[in-house]
């Protein structure tokens, strides 16, 4: 969740949208997520890889205040639970929403965790 590479692979509700994700993960750092025509930012609260990442939401164009989501990673028998929490809403009709955007991106987020991803930095040709 902190490899804007990887972001682009699964951070989207609709993966017809182009998606372009910057990112300055650490604590204060920003990021803005371009969804198509859908701009989301916020700053991040909490850095503990590899377990805990917390970060501000906030649409463009929104005038609520932003929302905040709380990422956890706990280890367990067969593998890694992973606790999205997304709090703050102005409305339930905002977090029905809401909702209905992570649970695709958390089903593309499993299936590209369940292939073995190379990692340019170890696995050079």
């Amino acid at each position: 969740m902190t490899r804007p590479e990887l972001l682009t692979r699964w951070y989207c509700p609709n993966p017809k949208l182009e998606l372009k994700v910057e990112a300055e993960v650490r604590i204060g750092g920003g990021y803005v997520v371009e969804m198509g025509p859908h701009v989301v930012r916020g700053n991040y609260l909490e850095v503990e890889p590899p377990r805990l990442l917390a970060f501000t939401w906030k649409w463009d164009g929104d005038d609520d205040d932003p929302s905040e989501v709380r990422v956890e990673l706990t280890e367990v028998d067969d593998g890694t639970r992973l606790l999205l929490t997304h709090t703050g809403f102005a409305t339930p009709e905002d977090a029905a929403n809401h909702l209905q955007g992570w649970e695709p991106e958390l089903d593309r987020l499993a299936a590209l965790l369940s292939v073995p991803q190379r990692d340019p930095a170890v696995d050079r040709a």
